[in-house]
C-alpha cells in the first residue's frame, strides 16, 4: 500500500509541476527554451518557393552530357568584352599553372612534370571552342587540368575560352 500511496504521489506531483511550468511559459514574460529566438523561428510557416526557383532543365548537366563538338559559346567570336573578363578570369584562377605568358611556366606550374599546356601551341588554338570549355570545366582525363566547374560560373568559362582564343598560336 505504501509503494502505491507514494507512486500516486510522485505521479501527482509531476503532472502539478507539468502544468506550473506550462502556467509560467503561456503567462509570463520571460518563458523558459521554446520562448527564445533560436526555437521561435522554426514554428513559422515555410515559406512558398515560387516556381522558377529551382532550374529542372539545363544547367551543368546539359553541359556534361553534350560531346564537345556541339556545344556553341554565347559570345560571337572577337568579343572583345568575352574576351577582357576572360583575361580577369583567367589571371583569377588559370595564371598560376599556365603563367603570365600562357606557355605552362606559371608559379605553380613549373613544379609539374609534365608542365601545364601551352595555350597558345597550334593543338590549343585549333581546338573547337566547346573542347576548350569542356576541359576548363570538367578537367583533362591523365591530366593536371583541375575540373573547374564548381569554381568558376559557366559564363566566367565561357570567357576564358573566349580569351584564349583571342591569344593565336605562337610562332
Amino acid at each position: 500500500m505504501r509503494k502505491a500511496t507514494a507512486l500516486a504521489i510522485i505521479l501527482v506531483g509531476a503532472i502539478g509541476a507539468y502544468h506550473l511550468l506550462m502556467f509560467y511559459d503561456n503567462n509570463f514574460r520571460y518563458g523558459r527554451m521554446r520562448e527564445t529566438p533560436a526555437v521561435r523561428p522554426h514554428e513559422e510557416p515555410i515559406p512558398v518557393m515560387h516556381a522558377g526557383v529551382v532550374p529542372v532543365r539545363g544547367g551543368e548537366a546539359v553541359f556534361r552530357a553534350t560531346p564537345a563538338a556541339a556545344l556553341r559559346s554565347p559570345f560571337a567570336p572577337g568579343d572583345e568584352k568575352a574576351a577582357a573578363r576572360g583575361r580577369a578570369v583567367y589571371f583569377t584562377f588559370c595564371a598560376q599553372c599556365h603563367g603570365p605568358d600562357f606557355d605552362g611556366n606559371g608559379t605553380v606550374g613549373q613544379s609539374f612534370a609534365p608542365p601545364p599546356t601551352d595555350l597558345r601551341s597550334a593543338k590549343v588554338q585549333a581546338a573547337p571552342s566547346g573542347e576548350l570549355f569542356k576541359s576548363v570545366s570538367y578537367g583533362v582525363p591523365g591530366g593536371r587540368q583541375p575540373a573547374l566547374d564548381t569554381t568558376i560560373g559557366v559564363n566566367d568559362r565561357w570567357s576564358v575560352v573566349a580569351f584564349v582564343q583571342s591569344l593565336g598560336a605562337r610562332r
